[in-house]
């Protein structure tokens, strides 16, 4: 039995109210959640600014100890400069560029020589590039002030922010969606436990929730496994032995054209969770934002239902 994904005649209603849900979060929570990361982003940059002894050393050595500064260093140009602009200007490996910022390392295939002569080249590229307005010592020759470092250091961490701001947002989104949930399952009897060690996903007792499960899935032709996140599992207070938990995928959007465009990725989930634990499986959506008549179209023609967050009281209608 449908919930949502049945009654078209109330979706234009919802959109609008979980519009404005979105919005009103976002104006009184979205800046603190942006400011209290830039605060700890700054601090970071302090400290790899010491690294470089304030942008005076960006030696090979430096680098090698210490990659993961590199996108740090990015943001210190004028202008700031793109992974694949920093590529482009200084010719390297591009596998040497994204270890150092994804992997926080230097490739280990890399020949010793190979790795020097690289970093060399992102050094001079950095030094040539550096934004003296923002680092006036490295123009006048003065040892930078407490102030002037951590002056600089806000401006950097603002810029690897803006760099990020859509991440900062959905994940602090996601953790309210994950508190609402909690905090409403709770309200009614359920316990919080953790999947894992030893403990499977579907020998979840009645009365239980977990976050972030992994489901271990085999993909088509049954040789290549992976593992599928789900937001939330609840095992339903009256459930019956053998009976799969409800599954929960938390979603959030600030605006309309980035949901219509990842509007598959629910679809083929779920497709592939039936194909390994049988059409028993229950996957619904929790939504909050800009999810449109479109959307809501193709999600209800791909068996999917859903829950607005604004009329989080529908969870009692999937027997929770």
């Amino acid at each position: 039995m449908s919930v949502n994904s049945d009654k078209p005649d109330r979706w234009k209603a919802d959109i609008a109210q979980s519009v404005d849900l979105y919005n009103n979060w976002f104006i009184r929570f979205a800046p603190k959640a942006y400011r209290d990361t830039r605060a700890e982003t700054t601090k970071t940059v302090e400290s790899a600014l010491k690294l470089t002894a304030h942008l005076t050393d960006i030696s090979p050595s430096v680098l090698q100890r210490h990659p993961s500064i590199l996108p740090m260093l990015r943001m210190a140009t004028a202008p700031p400069i793109a992974r694949d602009r920093l590529i482009g200007l200084t010719g390297v490996s591009p596998n040497l560029v994204k270890g150092m910022e994804i992997d926080k390392r230097i490739p280990p295939r890399m020949t010793a020589v190979l790795v020097e002569a690289e970093l060399e080249k992102i050094g001079q590229m950095i030094k040539r590039l550096a934004d003296k307005d923002i680092f006036p010592w490295l123009e006048n020759g003065s040892k930078p002030t407490k102030a002037e470092i951590h002056r600089a250091a806000t401006i950097v961490a603002d810029r690897l922010c803006g760099a990020v701001a859509d991440p900062i947002i959905r994940n602090a989104q996601e953790r309210r969606q994950l508190a609402a949930i909690r905090q409403w399952l709770e309200q009614r009897g359920y316990s919080y436990i953790r999947i894992g060690g030893g403990l499977k996903f579907d020998q979840m007792k009645p009365g239980t929730f977990s976050f972030r499960v992994n489901l271990p899935v085999k993909l088509a032709g049954g040789t290549t496994s992976i593992k599928i996140p789900i937001d939330v599992a609840v095992m339903p207070l009256r459930s019956e032995i053998g009976e799969l938990p409800l599954l929960i995928e938390a979603k959030s959007a600030g605006d309309f054209t980035n949901t219509n465009k990842r509007r598959k990725e629910e679809a083929t989930k779920v497709a592939q969770l039936r194909n390994n634990y049988g059409s028993a499986v229950r996957f619904i959506l929790f939504l909050c934002g800009y999810f449109d008549s479109g959307y809501l179209g193709y999600a209800a023609a791909e068996g999917l239902d859903w829950v607005w967050e604004h009329r989080i009281n529908d969870l009692a209608e999937f027997g929770l």
